[in-house]
């Protein structure tokens, strides 16, 4: 007579993992007094490890030109100021040719200065995806709070970062894009950096500058 085989049973189904409780918004402070301790302070992303200081940004908040490079270098993660090395004295000239400068207060010829990421990438490496977005916010709202008239975005990488494409320099460089809700104004031109590594493209940069003057004026 041949064995009886039991059906076995169905495996009882894993039980659900317990439900994790929705992390907290990131709400990003709205008045320069809550963003810069926010800055200061923050630790959204890998940068914070090996930073020196935090890098917001210089200039008159109320400042009908905003500036916006990539991210902090050896001296600004030091000094915690953006723009303050050779790079910086050059960028200072390039302003100065047009009647702006960081430490003026009149919105008609100061400029407000700040970087995609306020944090030394190592190795001044370009700045990752994930750490801009991490930072997105604070320039954001420091767009928001200024409201300049226009912004000027210092080479490729910051204008790459801005705009959300990997297009060349060549084709960023010439047409006035818009950037966030408000579609403020945004003009790419070289990075004060790269001037000092070819200074045959000065004219081009000077033509740059050039423009700018005239789109605040208008």
């Amino acid at each position: 007579m041949p064995p009886k085989f039991k059906t076995p049973l169905p495996a009882a189904a894993p039980e659900p993992p317990p439900a994790r409780s929705p992390e907290p918004a990131f709400e990003v402070p709205t008045t320069w007094e809550g963003l810069r301790p926010a800055v200061a302070g923050c630790m959204r992303c890998k940068l914070c490890k090996t930073r020196t200081n935090t890098v917001f940004g210089v200039g008159l908040e109320t400042a009908s030109l905003m500036v916006v490079g990539e991210g902090p270098g050896a001296d600004e993660d030091q000094q915690g100021e953006p723009f303050v090395g050779r790079a910086g004295k050059l960028l200072d000239e390039m302003l100065k040719a047009i009647g702006r400068s960081r430490k003026e207060q009149a919105p008609e010829k100061s400029v407000f200065i700040a970087n995609v990421v306020k944090c030394r990438p190592p190795g001044n490496r370009d700045p990752e995806a994930d750490e801009v977005e991490a930072c997105r916010p604070y320039l954001d709202q420091q767009i928001r709070l200024v409201k300049p008239k226009l912004i000027v975005a210092l080479g490729r990488i910051a204008a790459q970062r801005l705009l959300g494409t990997d297009a060349p320099l060549s084709k960023l460089r010439g047409p006035v894009h818009e950037y966030g809700p408000d579609r403020t104004p945004l003009l790419i031109t070289y990075h004060p950096a790269y001037l000092l590594r070819s200074p045959g493209e000065k004219a081009k940069s000077w033509t740059d500058l050039k423009r700018v003057h005239q789109l605040l004026k208008a």
